[in-house]
């Protein structure tokens, strides 16, 4: 067996000593290398390589889904084109004013009634519940997470559609059951981050529980809650498969009554604007997705240096 002298630095050892592994363990012995170690720095680099290269990939698809949108909206964008109506029989002209006011008013009922639930839920499961309902309740959340936009859509058509007419109420409900686990989960993540000697000096004040959560620890985490509710808006604003079953039969003028019919919208007039043979119609197309993304990048951007601000704000 090799023996390594005592003075011997650990890393003069070779690779390719074999008596290395047939020491006897030595808890005292300094670490050594061993013969797997450059597989595995080989392994780890390739691992680090792959993860940049799909980062890369992932961007520069962004990318070119972005230039490909500006290069092609950019010329249909102006004051009249977000400001006029559309005009009635096709052509060039017009503008995405009552689209755009549609689905500010659909994403905004879907928050109005997603952002208190998704709240409650991720205090219960942080505050509240115990390992096990916290782990079930995470499940389920991931699930819906998962679950695909126009399953939601059919599900919401034979609750609220089918056997009546289209609503815009129909469609923020869908679009609220989406935001809903973005929300919970993003959630709760940020108040997993609120120190928990601030929930402890307020039990030592005797604090009740609820008070502590009303005045510690949603305050110091409604920056995140904001961001989680801004992001879970931002993609509920780009959904099109439950609005084309709940609010695509539509008049296109202006209209904020989202009870009583369906309200115009931008997803769907993009895709039915899309499916025409109108070149104007194209051109018109290309306007309202580049004004939809530049809003979406807008809102995602803006949630995002919130979130990272309110979380080192919750870290120091």
């Amino acid at each position: 067996m090799t023996e390594i002298p005592e003075n011997q630095p650990a890393d003069s050892a070779t690779l390719e000593d074999p008596g290395l592994d047939d020491r006897p363990f030595d808890p005292s012995a300094p670490l050594l290398p061993t013969g797997n170690l450059r597989r595995r720095q080989w392994a780890s680099r390739l691992a680090v390589g792959g993860a940049a290269g799909s980062a890369l990939l992932a961007i520069g698809v962004l990318g070119l889904v972005v230039y490909t949108v500006v290069s092609h909206g950019a010329g249909a964008l102006s004051f009249g084109f977000l400001t006029k109506d559309p005009p009635l029989f096709g052509g060039p002209g017009g503008g995405v004013a009552p689209f755009l006011i549609g689905t500010a008013i659909l994403v905004a009922l879907a928050t109005a009634m997603a952002m208190p639930i998704g709240v409650l839920v991720a205090l219960y499961i942080t505050e509240f519940a115990d390992r096990r309902s916290a782990r079930v309740i995470g499940g389920a959340l991931d699930l819906l997470n998962g679950l695909p936009s126009v399953v939601i859509g059919l599900f919401v058509f034979g609750l609220l559609v089918a056997g009546h007419e289209q609503s815009g109420f129909a469609a923020s409900f869908a679009l609220a059951i989406i935001m809903l686990p973005l929300i919970a989960r993003t959630t709760q993540e940020v108040l997993r981050l609120v120190p928990h000697n601030m929930r402890e000096a307020a039990d030592a004040l005797g604090v009740t529980r609820w008070r502590t959560i009303r005045g510690v620890v949603l305050p110091s985490a409604m920056g995140g809650i904001v961001t989680a509710t801004v992001l879970a808006a931002a993609r509920a604003a780009g959904e099109t498969a439950p609005v084309l079953f709940l609010s695509s039969i539509f008049q296109p003028k202006v209209s904020l009554n989202p009870f009583g019919h369906a309200l115009p919208n931008v997803p769907v007039s993009i895709f039915q604007l899309s499916e025409q043979a109108d070149p104007a119609g194209y051109t018109r197309a290309w306007g309202e997705a580049f004004v939809l993304l530049s809003l979406i990048l807008l809102a995602s951007l803006t949630a995002r240096a919130i979130l990272a601000r309110n979380r080192a704000k919750l870290t120091r």
